[in-house]
């Protein structure tokens, strides 16, 4: 079985990066910030305060999420809802940072990522891929850039997709995500011991696709 776990911040390409690494390698890719990011939409529909974790573990078991690929494309339900482009929205971005953090819904989430990881060729994008879903994952990588770097990418994502958003706001988000991620008390970000290291700065996707397919290819 071949999984490729990439960590890294947020805004720091691994996304895109995985999508194309499934698609030349003709694997799966499971986008599992996207899961995350369903939890929160489901607290926000409800209410729920996310960094409270006692409110957001009274509704765990209402939580139903699927996992779908139509088209190559991953489609995440909610409910039976397809969600996919309502968890993009900025807002529950900064949600979901708050809900990943609770011991429950990673416990919830992180069980469905491995069982599915356990029967499936796949690409892995996360935070903790590497040291805590698929800690015994062949290839590892840590993909990251500078906060200016990742804020312009996000900007311009933004920006496309027809949301108004002010970039110094947008900086001062991903510094805090940065901050909860890496500080959060279970399974924060981090570089695995074996991972592989690369700054995407100033470099293009498709140089660190073949940098990453150059590792695997061996």
């Amino acid at each position: 079985m071949i999984n490729i776990a990439l960590d890294g911040p947020s805004g720091s390409g691994k996304s895109t990066i995985a999508k194309a690494l499934s698609n030349k390698l003709g694997i799966l890719y499971l986008d599992t910030g996207a899961m995350y990011r369903a939890c929160a939409l489901k607290a926000h529909y409800l209410g729920i305060d996310c960094k409270n974790e006692e409110q957001v573990n009274s509704i765990i078991d209402l939580i139903d999420i699927k996992v779908k690929y139509q088209d190559g494309t991953q489609h995440t339900y909610l409910d039976g809802n397809d969600v996919s482009k309502e968890i993009r929205q900025n807002e529950i971005s900064m949600k979901a940072s708050d809900i990943s953090a609770h011991k429950k819904i990673r416990e919830k989430l992180v069980s469905l990522q491995r069982e599915i990881a356990q029967n499936t060729d796949c690409v892995l994008d996360g935070r903790d891929i590497g040291t805590f879903v698929l800690p015994f994952a062949k290839f590892k990588f840590y993909i990251t850039a500078s906060v200016e770097e990742r804020t312009n990418r996000r900007y311009k994502e933004l920006i496309e997709r027809g949301q108004t958003v002010d970039y110094d706001t947008l900086k001062a988000e991903i510094e805090k995500r940065d901050y909860n991620d890496s500080h959060r008390e279970i399974a924060p970000l981090r570089q695995a011991d074996d991972a592989i290291l690369l700054d995407t700065s100033f470099m293009t996707p498709d140089e660190v696709i073949n940098t990453v397919l150059s590792y695997v290819n061996k």
